[in-house]
């Protein structure tokens, strides 16, 4: 009985850490995508400030020329 038990309970221990291993292995392969999604959108997300950047600085400098006094 007790080997029965310890026999048991190796493959008990070896199902249980062999099915760690498996779920990590598939996980680096998502991150992997996930990352390069990441990165595809901080670069997106990037020119999308710059550009409403310099859209802000473009009216600035139209209502300045437009309160600048017209010499005549």
């Amino acid at each position: 009985m007790k080997k029965l038990l310890t026999l048991l309970f190796a493959v008990a221990l070896t199902v249980s850490l062999s099915s760690v291993t498996f779920a990590q292995d598939a996980g680096t392969a998502d991150k992997k995508e996930d990352k390069k999604e990441m990165k595809a959108d901080k670069a997106k997300a990037k020119d999308t400030k710059a550009a409403k950047k310099a859209h802000a600085k473009k009216k600035t400098e139209e209502k300045k020329d437009e309160m600048k006094p017209e010499a005549k």
